[in-house]
């Protein structure tokens, strides 16, 4: 098990760009591109994290996190927990380096996730879902060896997600009032967040979250971290029942606020981006549209969506697409998957 760590901080402007440069190789500059060429407000562009070689941006994380590690530990291997895209995330960055992965999941993890982890050449250990989270709480487990690879919370992974801020503004010129970023750990939306605010202050980077599972809305409401009732939908790439306390300082100090949707809007999500854009996005990915899309209803509720509707240009972060075959073809289908 790694020896106690320090809380994670938001990575400094130089760190992001400092790792654009490690991880050129292995993550791929995506393109940005316009939803539907709106002219009236708000214009809609979407980030293609879904693009990238593991079907989501994890992978920018994952790269980073071990080009900086000490390299007589990496020399052991690398192992991570995680059910889903940072398991093959730390898996496709570690057979690129020859070295050795594990990837703890929990007992329920489905099959088709811990497939996918074995294809990038990751061995899964199934573990019960309060070992598996008390390892990430703890960052590292008894009896593993090698570098733990934190799916969110450990600045070196926050910084290699910051790169994506880095694209997007040179894309538009830091044209962007707003950016709306699926949230699960947190790791994607604080990473983002650093260092867009230090390429442009003024820039309003909101969480997306689902109205089945929203702790980090709570947690806003409340001033600290907050535990809500939590129900499993299809959208696994986010939806937990709590903020982890670790991170609750950077996403209190680093985004703007929360957007929340419910099942219902993602699913309709994910199949607009499918027959509208030909991009298949996973239940979490096309969250942010979802988020986007609330904007231009005349209707919508909330603070911040209403402050949104102001916003002359957003930009929404589809960060994977990882979604499987059975409830893609539900939603495709125009149902809601249970």
């Amino acid at each position: 098990m790694n020896t106690p760590h320090a809380a994670p901080r938001a990575p400094s402007l130089d760190e992001v760009r400092a790792a654009r440069t490690r991880i050129a190789g292995l993550a791929q500059h995506t393109p940005l591109v316009s939803f539907d060429h709106r002219v009236e407000a708000p214009e809609l562009f979407l980030k293609l994290e879904n693009l990238q070689p593991i079907g989501a941006f994890k992978i920018r994380g994952a790269a980073n996190a071990m080009a900086v590690a000490i390299p007589e530990t990496l020399a052991h291997g690398v192992y991570t927990a995680s059910a889903g895209n940072m398991a093959q995330g730390v898996a496709f960055c570690a057979r690129a380096r020859g070295i050795a992965c594990a990837v703890m999941v929990p007992e329920h993890a489905p099959r088709a996730k811990t497939d996918a982890i074995e294809r990038f050449g990751g061995s899964v250990i199934r573990v019960p879902f309060e070992q598996w989270w008390q390892t990430m709480l703890d960052h590292g487990a008894a009896g593993m060896t090698g570098q733990f690879i934190h799916p969110f919370a450990d600045s070196a992974v926050m910084a290699g997600n910051g790169t994506i801020a880095l694209e997007l503004f040179e894309a538009l010129a830091s044209d962007v009032d707003a950016i709306l970023v699926p949230y699960g750990g947190g790791g994607l939306a604080c990473g983002i967040a650093a260092a867009a605010r230090a390429l442009r202050p003024d820039v309003k980077i909101y969480a997306v979250e689902v109205d089945t599972a929203a702790p980090l809305t709570a947690s806003f409401a409340a001033g600290h971290p907050t535990v809500v009732t939590r129900t499993r939908t299809f959208i696994d790439g986010m939806g937990s029942d709590r903020v982890v306390d670790e991170m609750w300082p950077l996403a209190r100090d680093l985004l703007s606020g929360t957007v929340v949707v419910t099942v219902a809007q993602i699913a309709d999500a994910v199949r607009q981006l499918a027959i509208r854009t030909r991009t298949i996005a996973e239940g979490a990915g096309a969250s942010s549209l979802a988020a986007a899309l609330t904007l231009r209803t005349p209707n919508a509720r909330g603070a911040n969506v209403v402050a949104l509707q102001n916003a002359r240009r957003v930009v929404g972060i589809v960060s994977g697409g990882n979604i499987d075959h059975d409830v893609l073809s539900t939603i495709l289908r125009g149902e809601t998957p249970a």
